[in-house]
């Protein structure tokens, strides 16, 4: 099975699992506990149903947004996900260059294997730095002045990492950073000789923004839990989160917000845009799907703020669902890491053409020229 037989992200899920090795796709497909979040930030999409308009000219139309003051080709970005080394020789680069052939923003993790430097030598891309506010504050500086110096548009600040999910499937499968290949292991890798050759022959498998202050790899291969768990800080609050907004002085999305009340929370200590999400199902099993959150979020901060859909979007009529609610936009991490497992640069370009071709199909259908005419009534509530 090649790329080019992927026809939807669970085709790319599909190959995604016959090259890499278990511990590495359960890396990405896993969640928390019984993973009843993971499974209903996609299911959730099923209560909606959209309202088509007939007989309104769709003769073109313009998928196009404005997002974090830049043009944005398509109303979804790449999520920040962390370690894409892991899942392809071209790690996070690839999913970059990607995203600025296809106009659309890409964030790059704090637990990435590109650095902040790397990612800015990439040409026209709206780039965004996903940040956390660490135990070294000084580190949490430093990150600020370095997105600034590599032109990046927005900062990301992630708030529901205060401890990283109970993420069972990387216990089962015996997932490290950097993999382990080892008796218990040995066969599986095996079995995946292509990713074995990349393995050896590019083995930089550094957390590229932290090394130089933390390097958490250099007594052997750890779990990421155990890194986030030594290194992020329990104790941080909104009067953190508005020295961020005042040390950055831009563009600030706030990602992992759920309630109605920590949206005006944020807003209030300088948030400029939100992102719904529950990180993926992979931190507090039980909390609500991120499309459930939007009515009531948009209703709490007003039209101004630019509110993003993060979590279980898999089709392109989920990215008008979500806009129908409320959303400007939506982002996804396990679809374009799939992608990028599957294929690198071109498997992530296969995917967003097939998203793209989704979006503008489901526009055309609904009866909107443009992401703008989307709106409430086209939606209904099963």
């Amino acid at each position: 099975m090649s790329i080019q037989r992927c026809f939807n992200i669970a085709d790319f899920r599909r190959l995604a699992k016959r090259r890499l090795p278990a511990p590495l796709f359960h890396y990405i497909d896993g969640g928390s506990d019984d993973e009843w979040s993971l499974r209903n930030n996609t299911c959730a999409f099923d209560k909606y149903a959209l309202l088509p308009e007939q007989l309104t000219d769709v003769s073109s139309v313009d998928p196009a947004i404005s997002l974090f003051g830049a043009r944005c080709a398509l109303p979804l970005m790449l999520a920040p996900t962390g370690m894409s080394r892991l899942f392809h020789h071209e790690k996070e680069l690839g999913a970059a260059r990607a995203a600025a052939r296809f106009g659309i923003p890409y964030a790059l993790s704090t637990l990435g294997t590109s650095s902040i430097e790397d990612i800015a030598q990439v040409p026209e891309l709206t780039r965004i730095f996903q940040i956390y506010i660490l135990k070294d504050r000084e580190l949490t500086r430093e990150f600020v002045e370095r997105a600034r110096a590599g032109g990046y548009q927005a900062l990301c600040l992630t708030v529901d990492m205060q401890m990283a999910g109970n993420r069972e499937r990387d216990h089962r499968f015996g997932m490290t950073m950097p993999p382990r290949i080892g008796p218990g292991t040995l066969v599986d890798f095996a079995l995946h000789p292509h990713w074995v050759a990349n393995f050896l022959r590019a083995p930089d498998f550094r957390l590229a923004n932290v090394a130089h202050r933390v390097d958490a790899l250099k007594g052997g291969a750890m779990s990421l839990i155990d890194y986030v768990n030594s290194q992020f800080d329990r104790a941080v609050s909104w009067d953190d989160m508005a020295w961020l907004a005042e040390a950055w002085n831009g563009p600030l999305i706030v990602k992992g917000i759920l309630s109605a009340a920590d949206a005006q929370r944020a807003c209030a200590a300088g948030a400029t845009a939100l992102m719904i999400s529950n990180h993926g199902g992979r931190q507090l099993e039980g909390a609500p799907a991120p499309v459930d959150c939007v009515s009531a979020i948009r209703a709490a901060v007003g039209p101004q703020v630019e509110v993003i859909v993060d979590g279980g979007v898999r089709r392109g009529v989920h990215v008008l669902k979500a806009l129908a609610l409320g959303a400007n936009a939506v982002s996804f991490g396990r679809p374009y890491l799939y992608a990028l497992a599957a294929g690198g640069q071109a498997g992530v370009e296969r995917m967003l053409t097939l998203m793209r071709a989704e979006i503008v199909r489901g526009l055309t259908l609904l009866g909107c020229a443009s992401v703008r005419d989307v709106a409430p009534h086209h939606l209904m509530r099963l």
